[in-house]
C-alpha cells in the first residue's frame, strides 16, 4: 500500500522561509515524477513544483525564483524550499507521487503566512 506523508509546514511572518517535505513509502523503485501542489480557501488546487526521475523540473509562474525542489529517488522523498514568503503563499501543500502511471496524493501540510 503506498502512503504518501507530508511535513514541515507551519506558521512564519512574510519574508520568511519554510522547507516542506514529502515522503511515499510502499514503492518499489522510481518514482516517475513528484510534485508539490497547494490549494489555497476558496480556491482551486494549483501547481508548485514538479521534479521528474530524469531531473525536469517545473514551477508555478508565482514561484518567480523564490522555491527550490529536490528529491531523493533512494528515499522517495521531495522537498520544497520556500523563501521570501508572501501572505498570499498560505495554503495547504500537496504533494503528488506518480507510479507506475498511478498518483498517489498526500493528505498535506499547512502554511500560514502573517504579513
Amino acid at each position: 500500500q503506498v502512503q504518501v506523508v507530508e511535513s514541515g509546514g507551519g506558521s512564519v511572518q512574510a519574508g520568511g522561509s519554510l522547507t516542506l517535505s514529502c515522503t511515499a513509502s510502499g514503492i518499489i523503485g522510481s518514482v516517475t515524477t513528484m510534485g508539490w501542489y497547494r490549494q489555497r480557501p476558496g480556491e482551486e488546487r494549483e501547481l508548485v513544483a514538479i521534479m521528474a526521475v530524469n531531473g525536469y523540473t517545473r514551477y508555478g509562474d508565482y514561484v518567480q525564483g523564490r522555491f527550490s525542489v529536490s528529491r531523493d529517488n533512494r528515499k522517495n522523498t521531495l522537498r520544497l524550499a520556500m523563501n521570501t514568503l508572501k501572505p498570499e503563499d498560505t495554503a495547504n501543500y500537496i504533494c503528488r507521487m506518480t507510479w507506475r502511471s498511478q498518483d498517489f496524493w498526500g493528505q498535506g501540510t499547512q502554511v500560514f503566512v502573517s504579513s
